[in-house]
């Protein structure tokens, strides 16, 4: 027997010629919608044999018109943290989406023990954005128990899984390339290899870069930032023997600690040694020096992400996969031509 097909929110949008939003508030009894057409589109939902979506479970349930932003407790301060000025952008795009936002933190206890988010087992979101990394058995159990969901700064090897993240290969190489223009060719990447994907790919750009140029550069040389839980961990300097003449960081907040260990140790930043960041992102009063970095517009991210959730929990057709983002390199005063 031919299997029926699966009613999606858009199907009953293009039957009336309205969009998938006008639809999903109809059926959910939100404002923003005339009495009688939310009475046609209720009554033709159910001429079609449309279910509605939204419990971890897989059992029928509203549509809430919320979307849950999931943050690991460990990448989490509210006081200087990329991924609280990320949420900011997030929410903002997706309320011009007519869609709210609720935040959750995952603590590294509910990580370890594979329990799905309060927001998903109350049934209070239509989809959920994973943001930051987060292991491999979370992302499985997730998966299995709430397909509604995307990955949002960093991927997995499953190419089946929906996610968004910055080209950070491209714009790490880019970034390395013009470093070693400016004469630098003893250089030094600092970032926790094993953390995320972003830093396992912005080294992977940095050493594309120096062999290109017939440079040395060896996973072993990297300097560590953090260790294997991603909390920060004091910065150990080479030898004086041993020291680069520039330190390619894998964020601004790593490259803003460096400078500052560097001047203890009575470095100067760029007379003595170049220092570059990634991401474009200090915290007021961090260093007094302008850092040479890459900027990838928050908004542009924010606007794939909710524009990749969006379509995927309504039923619309979308590119399913890794989605890039790419940005520009920002020049300032923390490298020094040699």
């Amino acid at each position: 027997m031919e299997q029926k097909k699966k009613v999606r929110l858009s199907d009953i949008a293009d039957k009336l010629n309205v969009s998938t939003v006008t639809v999903s508030k109809a059926l959910s009894n939100k404002d923003g919608v005339g009495d009688d057409l939310r009475q046609q589109i209720k009554e033709l939902a159910e001429e079609m044999g449309y279910k509605v979506k939204g419990s971890a479970s897989g059992n029928n349930s509203k549509v809430t018109g919320n979307i849950g932003i999931l943050i690991p407790s460990r990448f989490f301060d509210p006081n200087l943290s990329f991924y609280w000025y990320i949420f900011n952008f997030l929410s903002t795009e997706l309320l011009s989406r007519n869609y709210y936002s609720i935040m959750e933190l995952l603590s590294d206890e509910d990580e370890k023990n594979l329990v799905l988010p309060r927001m998903i087992q109350d049934q209070k979101v239509d989809g959920v954005i994973v943001l930051g990394q987060i292991n491999q058995s979370y992302i499985d159990e997730l998966e299995t128990n709430y397909p509604n969901n995307i990955l949002l700064d960093f991927y997995t090897n499953n190419m089946e899984l929906d996610c968004v993240s910055n080209d950070d290969y491209y714009c790490s190489y880019i970034l390395s390339s013009y470093v070693i223009s400016q004469g630098h060719k003893k250089l030094r990447f600092v970032g926790n290899f094993d953390a995320t994907t972003s830093i396992r790919d912005r080294f992977m750009g940095f050493q594309k870069a120096a062999l290109e140029n017939k440079l040395k550069v060896s996973v072993d040389e990297i300097i560590n930032d953090r260790d294997e839980k991603g909390l920060d961990i004091d910065l150990k300097l080479p030898a004086k023997e041993d020291m680069p003449t520039a330190f390619i960081c894998n964020n601004d907040g790593t490259a803003a600690k460096l400078i500052t260990t560097l001047e203890a140790a009575g470095y100067k930043v760029p007379d003595d040694v170049s220092v570059t960041g990634f991401d474009n992102f200090l915290g007021k009063n961090s260093i007094n020096i302008g850092l040479t970095t890459v900027y990838i517009k928050p908004e542009d991210t924010a606007s794939v992400a909710a524009d990749l959730i969006i379509k995927k929990i309504t039923g619309q057709p979308y590119i399913k996969g890794h989605h890039l983002v790419s940005g520009t390199l920002i020049i300032r005063d923390s490298v020094k031509s040699i």
